[in-house]
């Protein structure tokens, strides 16, 4: 097996003096799965970028297949059989798949036309000798994120790439899509392709990688092979310290009910029950944790505790005052914090800066404005101070959001969502998308959160957060709660399967009953 791709001293530095590579070196061996973990604004995804042909390296050489190579866009390299799944997807929503897996390549009829037949038997093709079962005639808007993120893959594929860069592929998948999509990349490397996948999440490192580069601070750390690195060591050549993988200790003390659900249902536009009937509550000083398989209701539910969705019936209080049916505004000022599900549609705003994001829903109170404008000054050092606290890698409150990664751009909306003194805290998929360092620092944010006596909603797709430091969890199944679990102490992934799969409902399960 012989080395497909070989960076030698690869040096990036971007016009505002960021340097992001720091002389790294790297080969990929042809026909194996190559994991790239690092912190966020490690340097991996602006490395992929230089590979790819969207960046320009200042130093270093790139050799590609046993020749030097300097692409000069990401042409070029499709051109000679690299191809980039983004982290961010880059499909057009309004088009259907197969038009998506052409863009770009369409074949014409007389020079002019788009040939819809060809198109449909090249992606129908391509499909078949992959593997890949994708709707093609749906418009790309109308499917699910997992099935995007296969159709990202067919593109590549129908180009004839031979090496394929992942950057974060799993980050808004749920469990089950990436055991699909796992599945398809083993099955691709057993058709000769060889796969670079950069990812934050060390279990499916470990679960699918040949071999492993750790980058910190824009330096290749080590590479080493998959099986011979454990978690924790991965996670410590990362951030240069020991992590805290442990559960969290429980509350000493547990306050009084701060959201109360009551028979709360939501029936949706193609008339399908969404949620049944859910009642629950949350106290302060504790943190109360959803699991399931996403799909059964959650986003629903935590769109209609904000705001952002209207429930069909039932009833929400936050501190004994009824919310239901309130603007988002409204709930926020009850002092409802919301950390959102997809932080590119409802977290941030793309065309802004750090610190306008950090402002958005406090602007127009003091000290932030004086005399109806803005108090720039006092914006300035309150953002510098959360940019420090959230450790979100930024030259200055200043800097554009899409200048950050993606894990930066999620510590800049749990910065906002934790600073504004809440009193209730919905944190949904709180730690997508960020390294495993900053993920324990969420984890202590919340943590101390609840020690002040703060009631904290979360929901994850992570088994594991939600095990790790949940107070107490509910299973929610078909839109209804299946379950509850007092004890979290000594309650694995294998005790709350069976709800999460609808094969066992009852009211309450604790871990003294079983």
């Amino acid at each position: 097996m012989g080395t497909i791709l070989s960076l030698k001293n690869i040096v990036k530095i971007y016009p505002n003096g960021v340097v992001a590579n720091k002389g790294i070196n790297i080969d990929i061996e042809e026909n194996t799965i190559h994991a790239i973990v690092g912190e966020n604004g490690a340097g991996k995804s602006t490395l992929m970028k230089i590979i790819f042909g969207e960046e320009a390296a200042e130093e270093g050489e790139i050799f590609y297949e046993g020749k030097k190579v300097r692409f000069k866009n990401s042409l070029e390299a499709i051109g000679r059989g690299i191809g980039m799944i983004h982290q961010h997807l880059m499909l057009a929503p309004t088009l259907t798949v197969a038009e998506n897996m052409v863009l770009g390549t369409e074949p014409l009829k007389w020079g002019f036309f788009l040939d819809n037949k060809k198109i449909l038997k090249m992606t129908e093709k391509a499909c078949k000798e992959f593997g890949f079962n994708v709707p093609l005639n749906k418009q790309v808007k109308d499917l699910p994120v997992g099935t995007r993120q296969r159709i990202e893959i067919l593109k590549v594929l129908i180009r004839n790439a031979k090496l394929i860069i992942l950057d974060e592929p799993t980050a808004v998948l749920t469990p089950q899509e990436t055991e699909v999509l796992f599945k398809s990349l083993r099955d691709l490397q057993k058709r000769g392709k060889t796969i670079i996948f950069i990812s934050h999440k060390l279990k499916e490192v470990k679960q699918i990688a040949d071999r492993v580069t750790v980058i910190r601070d824009g330096k290749d750390i080590a590479t080493e092979d998959a099986d011979k690195l454990k978690e924790h060591q991965i996670a410590e050549l990362m951030v240069g310290r020991e992590i805290n993988f442990e559960r969290m200790s429980l509350p000493e003390k547990i306050g009084e009910p701060y959201l109360s659900v009551k028979n709360l249902t939501y029936i949706n536009e193609e008339n399908l029950k969404k949620l049944n009937n859910i009642s629950f509550e949350v106290h302060r000083g504790e943190i109360v944790g959803i699991a399931g398989v996403e799909g059964n209701g959650q986003t629903e539910l935590v769109e209609i505790l904000t705001g952002l969705r209207p429930a069909t019936s039932g009833h929400i209080h936050v501190n004994n005052r009824e919310i239901t049916g309130l603007s988002p505004r409204q709930i926020r000022e009850r002092k409802v914090a919301h950390i959102p599900e997809d932080r590119m549609e409802n977290g941030v705003a793309e065309r802004a800066s750090i610190q306008e994001n950090i402002i958005v829903d406090r602007y127009y109170k003091e000290p932030f404005s004086k005399h109806f404008s803005l108090n720039w000054k006092y914006i300035e050092s309150y953002t510098g101070r959360l940019i420090k606290d959230f450790n979100i890698l930024a030259q200055s409150g200043k800097t554009h959001i899409t200048a950050l990664s993606g894990g930066n751009i999620q510590k800049v909306v749990v910065a906002r969502e934790l600073s504004f003194d809440p009193e209730l805290i919905i944190a949904d998929q709180p730690t997508r998308g960020i390294d495993v360092g900053s993920e324990e620092m969420v984890h202590n944010h919340l943590k101390n959160a609840r020690d002040r006596g703060i009631a904290v909603f979360l929901v994850s797709a992570d088994l594991d957060e939600v095990l790790k430091i949940s107070t107490r969890i509910l299973v929610m199944y078909n839109g209804e709660i299946a379950a509850e679990f007092k004890n979290t102490k000594d309650i694995t992934q294998e005790m709350l399967g069976p709800y999460m799969l609808g094969v066992k409902n009852q009211n309450i399960v604790t871990a003294e009953e079983r």
